[in-house]
């Protein structure tokens, strides 16, 4: 996918050192946040699972693998699953307690300091976890901040050459970018650790723009991480996985309690590598598109609201209101729950998240909002 042209680049605003109190950005809070307590009594509009998932054989996969529950959990199978999936050996992937283990394992086994340029760098606005765990593992973290202006695009020349670690997501959450494999692969070096988070890359019809299959290929190491949370609705069970060469594999696993993933996980994983889960996967994608052209349509109603992403491609929006902080709680009042953007470094309480969903739920809430008066 090409860029479009930008006349004149902005270099990037980095803070110049680690977080402090006085971060405004609450880097541990999820969207899981705006529901909880009263999930069942909300639209959930600000939570990336898709809706009524897990699919009913995947929920009786599930169910068959408690009967060896007695049992220590042996990954062997689920592993070389997911490595046939991929088309890489087995020893390039690591299984993982949902792709936010993997960032916990990456923080923990990269040497802990830096100074200047020579400092970990996490490309903003982007789920926050992986900020927060180099944090917590002592690690000065360098933010590069995408502008929205730009459609919120990659530009590599504005992450720092010394950086010995990028991390980058694909498609991105919270603006639903999709960057060119072309400017993450430009960001791939000898002796820099390049992690491209693709946890909703399985939305994205074909997997388009991908690194899985190049982890062995790009000068290195590069990292990519996986989640089955988003398009399966496992985010109660926890399972991701890590693709990589075999020696930052074997790093990273040295990491890892013994038994990290347990057997339902494990079925889950082998389950949806499956060629039939794979099929359904890329429909679930391909839907996903056509209801999110349809929630950007019935958005652009609005003056004052609409898509900020120029080419959303994730199963969500990223959108701006000069008084989305206030339109959050009427929403809420409303029994309608959407995700605060504030806490993504980069954005402030201009902008909120906007999971896809099916077109009469799109319908319900373009009433809603006609109804509070949103202009």
């Amino acid at each position: 996918m090409p860029t479009e042209p930008v006349s004149a680049p902005r270099a990037p605003y980095r803070p110049p050192g680690p977080s402090v109190p006085s971060d405004p950005h609450d880097l541990r809070h999820h969207g899981d946040a705006e529901v909880r307590d009263a999930g069942t009594e909300l639209l959930d509009l600000a939570v990336n699972v898709r809706a009524g998932t897990p699919p009913e054989w995947l929920r009786e996969r599930i169910a068959a693998s408690l009967a060896g529950l007695a049992a220590y959990p042996d990954g062997r199978a689920a592993r070389r699953a997911v490595a046939a999936r991929h088309g890489l050996p087995e020893e390039c992937v690591l299984l993982t307690a949902g792709a936010a283990e993997a960032f916990v394992l990456l923080a923990r086994a990269l040497p802990a300091g830096g100074a200047g340029t020579d400092r970990p760098a996490v490309v903003h606005p982007q789920f926050t976890e992986p900020e927060a765990a180099l944090r917590d593992a002592g690690h000065a973290v360098e933010r590069v901040l995408l502008d929205g202006r730009d459609g919120f695009r990659l530009d590599p020349a504005h992450v720092p050459s010394g950086a010995p670690v990028v991390v980058v997501g694909n498609p991105t959450n919270p603006t639903s970018v999709l960057h060119p494999a072309s400017a993450l692969a430009a960001l791939a070096r000898p002796g820099r650790t390049l992690v491209v988070d693709e946890a909703f890359i399985d939305a994205v019809p074909g997997e388009r723009e991908s690194l899985a299959s190049l982890v062995m290929e790009l000068p290195g190491p590069v990292v990519v991480l996986r989640s089955l949370t988003k398009t399966w609705g496992l985010a109660g069970l926890r399972i991701g996985y890590v693709l990589s060469d075999p020696e930052t594999v074997a790093r990273l696993a040295r990491h890892q309690p013994l038994w990290p993933v347990s057997s339902p996980a494990l079925a889950a994983a082998e389950a949806c590598c499956a060629p039939a889960a794979l099929a359904e996967a890329d429909e679930a994608a391909r839907r996903t598109a056509r209801d999110r052209a349809y929630l950007t349509g019935r958005l652009a109603e609005f003056g004052e609201l609409g898509a900020a992403t120029p080419d959303p491609r994730a199963p969500f929006v990223l959108v701006r209101h000069p008084g989305a902080a206030e339109l959050r709680e009427r929403l809420r009042g409303q029994g309608i729950a959407v995700r605060r953007g504030d806490t993504f470094p980069g954005l402030d309480r201009r902008w909120l998240r906007l999971a896809v969903r099916d077109r009469g739920t799109t319908d319900r809430l373009v009433r809603t909002l006609d109804g509070l008066g949103v202009r």
